[in-house]
């Protein structure tokens, strides 16, 4: 069955407001205090580069999800996207463990788990579309370079 350009447009918004969500735990767990007060490993960036960079990689990652959704089959649209999802929860667990816990080798763990659930989240898109999965693979450089940045946060101030 095809999806009609209403069922896109809202299937798409729905992929937004389910991505939006997910990037509220890094609005209700700002670095603050604790964070700039800590050691940081070179090439650390600006703080004012994250929002940025996390508004566009979510933006790309639910147009990702949104292609994946109207172009698979409907009986497989679960395998393609469980890793998705996954992921989100994973991806919106780290702020909270990272900022709000101060537990930084347990938000490291979880970057490492986000890490594979992008990975996994790439071959199972590419399966559907190559686009959605190029749109993850800027998403996958960030996090691997959050997980230096993680790492490196925890050896200096361990």
């Amino acid at each position: 069955m095809a999806v009609t350009p209403r069922q896109s447009l809202a299937i798409l918004l729905g992929w937004i407001l389910l991505v939006a969500a997910v990037s509220l735990s890094g609005i209700l767990t700002p670095p603050g205090a604790w964070y700039a007060a800590l050691d940081k490993p070179p090439l650390t960036p600006p703080d004012w580069l994250f929002p940025v960079a996390w508004t566009t990689l979510y933006l790309m990652m639910a147009v990702a999800a949104w292609r994946v959704t109207v172009l698979a089959p409907p009986g497989r649209r679960r395998f393609f996207l469980w890793p998705f999802v996954a992921q989100l929860a994973a991806n919106g667990a780290w702020s909270i463990l990272f900022f709000g816990l101060h537990w930084m080798i347990v938000a490291l763990v979880d970057l490492l788990l986000l890490w594979g659930l992008i990975v996994l989240t790439i071959r199972r898109f590419a399966w559907v579309s190559s686009t959605a999965a190029w749109l993850l693979v800027p998403y996958l450089a960030w996090v691997s370079f959050a997980a230096y940045l993680n790492a490196g946060t925890w050896w200096l101030n361990g």
